[in-house]
């Protein structure tokens, strides 16, 4: 299957309408499987669903009229990605005064507070990430993969092309570095 969709992406290349609804067929379940496992992370009552996500997505990658992807790595990167914008961008919009932001949610039933921490947890790892990804690209990559496309380090470091020890070593230091910077951003 994986070799059928590597010969696909070639065939994107040149802008092949056929091949880009063959690769989607393909690897539809893939992707709204990754999409899934997001979506479980996410606060409760989102109304995104997976195949939103993964539909969403799919457009962001194809809206261009010279989308290349090299290889499979490529191109889940690059799903990855526009996964991650996709909820940067609504926990962005969600965070934005007239959106609610700051305000509390009350459950009448329980008389809980609800606060909307999740988007602004996002927004922070956002910012952490660009900040990692410039320093440190790899591990960078690796954390898109596996925190925004649900991959484990097996196959996070398949597509990664490195060992799946060099993974785990990458996937610890990223969790670290990526907790200090946000801890750190978020007492100043």
């Amino acid at each position: 299957m994986m070799n059928k969709a590597t010969e696909l992406l070639g065939h994107i290349q040149p802008g092949n309408p056929q091949a880009s609804e063959e690769l989607l067929a393909l690897i539809y379940e893939e992707l709204r499987k990754l999409a899934a496992y997001k979506m479980a992370h996410e606060a409760p009552g989102q109304t995104l669903q997976p195949t939103a996500l993964v539909h969403e997505a799919w457009l962001r990658l194809m809206q261009t009229r010279d989308a290349k992807f090299e290889n499979r790595a490529h191109f889940f990167s690059a799903a990855a990605e526009a996964m991650r914008r996709i909820l940067i961008e609504r926990a962005r919009r969600k965070n934005r005064q007239r959106h609610g932001a700051g305000s509390k949610r009350v459950d009448f039933e329980e008389v809980d507070l609800v606060a909307p921490a999740p988007d602004e947890e996002m927004l922070a790892l956002h910012e952490a990430l660009d900040k990692l990804s410039l320093r440190f690209p790899r591990q960078g990559e690796l954390v898109k993969l596996r925190y925004f496309a649900g991959l484990t380090n097996e196959e996070a470091a398949e597509i990664l092309g490195i060992s799946v020890a060099t993974a785990k070593n990458d996937w610890t230091f990223a969790r670290t570095w990526l907790f200090q910077e946000i801890k750190a951003s978020s007492s100043s």
